[in-house]
């Protein structure tokens, strides 16, 4: 057993300062690498993001890649030659279990959970590509894993370590609009259509059953999911626009989006969630809107955070004469307007804050999204998306599917994961597993 020191609660105090993190949440993070030594690194998921992500680890030691399709993940494999390859994460970490000191997650959002759970509850650092996770019940049991076995963590929300966001969260902070109540945040708008899409049709699940490519194994793609035939509408992209799969467009950019405005007003859980779209029973959502309140955090006060895509948008906008950008996130406070996007952003009325001295610069740059990881996995340090952070970010993300689904406000109880009006709301909070794959 590797001996484990835990860092000194001075040392976490003064760190996250510098790091411009709140210390309320942060876990003590276990130290067992002096900041010279090499990590041993395995991948799970390793084609597409997954790839990206691993080759983004290539300052360490990559001992272990895993994936189902190998055609996928070729590329990876060929730049990783003394890599030991699997298909099934589960034998790799069994198998070299004391040879992996941290997991990379890069799987369809299926099977983050599993793989993630099963690498920490082994000890391995971990870090996972967003959304945390496929369900909401899945996204807390993975933040309390890893404050149990005291993990570095990192959820793949890459846009976080950016310059842009960073001086928006010191804007905001500043009190340069002033007390904050409202949160619009669009993806792909349209504002030259209806702010509600119109006459769309969601996809049925495909009938036809070709052949499984002998590059993949379509058994283990599948993991926790009740099986299914293959069909090159799931793989090795399209997987993200089925309920069995993914969470649609929601949970491919909510995390990016909203993580501004989860990090500029320290926002945790909802108390109500309500959304509206086309529902189908397997094909995710082509547009929705949907509508968080949030509670007063200490001097902050209460807040609405609404969440467009698909083309809707808030009807307003253009009216307002606001700079109709393509994806943003738009704070409203009681003295102006700021909007953002990952790499710009604007004081608005640009009139009123032309002469606006900004606050000196407090929350220092990033090193780098995933060498922040490598370095909490080193020194016991903090990660500024790590699981309790992500994990919440996360449930707020799918709370907004699991209205939609059911068609109705959900009154929230985040300490139960409970919709205390809408017990039908249960069977989207969680899901059950095939055997060999529960969490």
């Amino acid at each position: 057993m590797r001996s484990i020191r835990r860092l000194h609660r001075r040392e976490m105090l003064g760190i996250s300062a510098a790091a411009g993190l709140s210390t309320l949440a942060l876990p003590a993070i276990a130290q067992d690498k002096s900041p010279n030594e090499k990590l041993s690194i395995a991948g799970i998921g390793v084609g597409g993001q997954g790839g990206w992500d691993i080759g983004n680890c290539a300052s360490e030691d990559i001992v272990a890649l895993c994936d189902v399709d190998d055609r996928r993940c070729e590329a990876t494999v060929k730049k990783f030659p003394k890599a030991k390859r699997y298909r099934d994460f589960r034998k790799m970490l069994e198998e070299m279990d004391g040879q992996i000191d941290a997991v990379v997650v890069g799987t369809p959002d299926h099977v983050h959970a599993p793989a993630s759970a099963m690498a920490m509850r082994m000890g391995k650092h971990c870090y996972c590509e967003k959304p945390l996770t496929h369900t909401v019940r899945e996204a807390r049991v993975l933040a309390q894993i890893a404050n149990e076995n005291k993990r570095a963590t990192q959820m793949g929300t890459q846009i976080h370590a950016g310059a842009n966001y960073r001086r928006v969260v010191e804007l905001v902070r500043a009190g340069a609009i002033g007390p904050i109540r409202e949160v619009h945040v669009w993806l792909g708008a349209k504002f030259d259509g209806p702010p509600k899409p119109v006459d769309v049709k969601q996809p049925d699940a495909p009938k036809e059953t070709p052949a499984v490519p002998d590059t993949l194994d379509w058994d283990l793609w599948l993991g926790p999911a009740s099986f299914r035939p293959y069909h090159d509408r799931y793989v090795p992209f399209h997987w993200r626009y089925w309920w069995a799969f993914g969470n649609g467009s929601l949970g491919d950019f909510f995390c990016h989006y909203c993580d501004l405005a989860f990090w500029a007003l320290e926002l945790r859980h909802p108390l109500s969630v309500e959304a509206e779209g086309p529902v189908h029973p397997e094909s995710t959502a082509l547009w929705t809107i949907a509508h968080q309140d949030y509670p007063a955090r200490g001097d902050l006060p209460p807040v609405t955070l609404t969440w467009y895509h698909g083309g809707a948008h808030p009807a307003w906008v253009k009216e307002k004469g606001i700079p109709t950008y393509g994806s943003a996130v738009l704070f409203v406070g009681a003295e102006g307007m700021l909007i953002s996007d990952y790499g710009k952003h604007q004081l608005l009325p640009e009139d009123k804050f032309k002469d606006y001295q900004r606050p000196p610069a407090s929350i220092p740059d990033s090193i780098g999204h995933h060498a922040e990881w490598i370095q909490a996995c080193k020194t016991g340090g903090p990660t500024t998306c790590n699981f309790d952070y992500a994990g919440a970010l996360t449930e707020a993300a799918l709370l907004c599917n699991v209205a939609l689904k059911t068609g109705k406000k959900l009154q929230w109880d985040a300490a139960n994961l409970k919709a205390v009006n809408c017990p039908e709301a249960d069977r989207f909070i969680h899901k059950a597993y095939r055997e060999g794959w529960a969490l």
